[in-house]
């Protein structure tokens, strides 16, 4: 009864996310009339029919005023992102003859915004699909459940844990239904930016559409097989740099600028880093592909700029294949996909907010280290001062994400070299593959294809999954899971 009662004080929430989502996921059938792909709508109704029959039983159910639970609120943000995935993957298998498991594989990679892929073919796949997956991205990009708040009908602690639960700590208004009205305006007025910048490259507005929704969201989805190398246009490249930049940056930033008139671009500690770290990689970068590959300068500042960008933002576009670069920079890309781009961004990865705060913890350990036990050695973090007991909560909160990150990586590993041990990929191509799947970023050595095991694949779909919650709800998920099977056991 408890567990029930629980339930029904999210429910109806739960309900009206999926509402939503039906929504917005009938988009792609006018892509489809538009272009007279006639055979493929009955597939793609198939998804927005099922998110609304769900979306209205689930809002049908009584509404209690018992707050539920953190351990409920974080397991259920899990559910919705993994229910988006089960239901979103019908478009692919009904339209396109996916199996069922490379579909779902697909749609996580979708609305968790990592971009990896296993459609053979993407240039023969039919406009509505392809609009579909950009569409996954560019919602997934921002949070399913930070866009639907708006819908509530209630401002209540249960909205803002949904929202906090999934990685957007970044509050701009008090009320969290305002700050949801508010990131929607701004994410689409960046998309539709995006999409008008794109267009002085001299690309098509279905292109520059797809690219931009997919840019902004860091999730590097393309229309075509070869990705961004298709259109060998090096403005088309400067220009997506701006916008996966705009992507990985906090949108608190976007709302002072716009709504209160005050550009704190580079009074934000995480914006700072962000370029920080853009700017020493692509010097490095630079510097490694001219000394050790022998690429032209010119060529080699094209390569570094855009990789750098691409891969510390957790987008995933490349302008070149990194595999054919010596070994110790692309374990530089590697490091960048894995700290990832700000929090309350649309990017993946450890976030730099945690870098930060790191990086200040650790200086102030060392000051205190050279002073006496009696002096008291203030924290300041963003301006501010804080004290001891907050520092150490946060501190182990932050290392905790930061552990959980690091350990998945190499379970994971482990568990893919022995699911296949006759690869031919070494451990290198598969530790790359799982930080760029955990960090939802979209690089791949080729190691993710459609010729993998089902257990791979599944095992793929968890890690995305994982990475996008920053793995926390997922725990709380699956542990709610086994408890409730043990207590039916007993």
């Amino acid at each position: 009864m408890a567990r029930f009662s629980d339930f029904s004080a999210i429910a109806p929430d739960l309900g009206r996310i999926f509402l939503f989502m039906g929504l917005i996921s009938y988009l792609p059938l006018l892509i489809g009339l538009f272009y007279r792909e006639d055979g493929v709508l009955p597939a793609m109704i198939s998804a927005p029919t099922i998110f609304i029959v769900l979306g209205f039983l689930l809002t049908r159910v009584p509404e209690s005023e018992q707050e539920p639970p953190l351990s409920i609120v974080l397991g259920s943000v899990a559910l919705i992102w993994l229910v988006a995935s089960l239901i979103g993957a019908l478009p692919f298998a009904l339209g396109i003859g996916m199996p069922y498991t490379d579909a779902v594989f697909e749609a996580m990679s979708g609305w968790t915004s990592t971009g990896l892929s296993l459609i053979p073919n993407v240039d023969a796949v039919p406009r509505t699909i392809l609009f579909w997956r950009s569409l996954t991205q560019w919602v997934g990009g921002i949070g399913i459940v930070a866009f639907t708040l708006a819908l509530a009908s209630r401002s209540s602690l249960t909205s803002f844990r949904l929202y906090r639960s999934e990685g957007r700590s970044e509050t701009l208004m008090p009320s969290v239904v305002a700050t949801a009205v508010q990131m929607w305006r701004i994410y689409l007025f960046l998309t539709v930016t995006g999409v008008g910048l794109i267009l002085l490259s001299g690309i098509s507005l279905w292109d520059a559409v797809n690219i931009s929704m997919t840019a902004i969201a860091t999730g590097g989805f393309s229309v075509h097989s070869e990705g961004i190398m298709y259109y060998q246009n090096p403005l088309l490249e400067v220009l997506i740099v701006p916008i996966m930049i705009a992507g990985a940056l906090p949108f608190k930033i976007y709302y002072l600028m716009y709504y209160r008139r005050q550009l704190r671009l580079f009074e934000d500690s995480q914006a700072r880093l962000l370029f920080l770290l853009i700017a020493f990689g692509t010097g490095l970068v630079t510097y490694d592909l001219i000394v050790l590959t022998q690429v032209a300068p010119l060529q080699a500042l094209r390569e570094g700029l855009f990789m750098v960008t691409s891969a510390v933002t957790c987008t995933g576009f490349n302008n070149t294949n990194p595999f054919a670069w010596s070994s110790v920079t692309v374990l530089f890309l590697s490091m960048f996909m894995l700290i990832g781009g700000s929090a309350g961004s649309t990017a993946g990865g450890i976030k730099l907010s945690r870098v930060n705060l790191g990086v200040e913890t650790l200086l102030w350990w060392f000051r205190r280290l050279y002073k006496s036990s009696r002096v008291l050695i203030p924290f300041r973090h963003e301006g501010k001062g804080v004290g001891n007991s907050i520092v150490e909560h946060e501190v182990s909160k932050n290392m905790l994400v930061i552990v959980l990150f690091i350990l998945t990586v190499f379970v994971s590993s482990i568990l893919l070299l022995h699911l296949d041990p006759a690869s031919t990929f070494d451990s290198s191509a598969v530790i790359f593959d799982v930080v760029s799947a955990i960090s939802n970023v979209g690089l791949s050595t080729g190691f993710v294809n459609p010729e993998m095991g089902l257990a791979g694949k599944w095992l793929y779909i968890a890690i995305m999954w994982a990475g996008r919650l920053e793995i926390l709800p997922v725990i709380a998920l699956a542990m709610g899971l086994f408890r409730q099977a043990g207590l039916k056991q007993a």
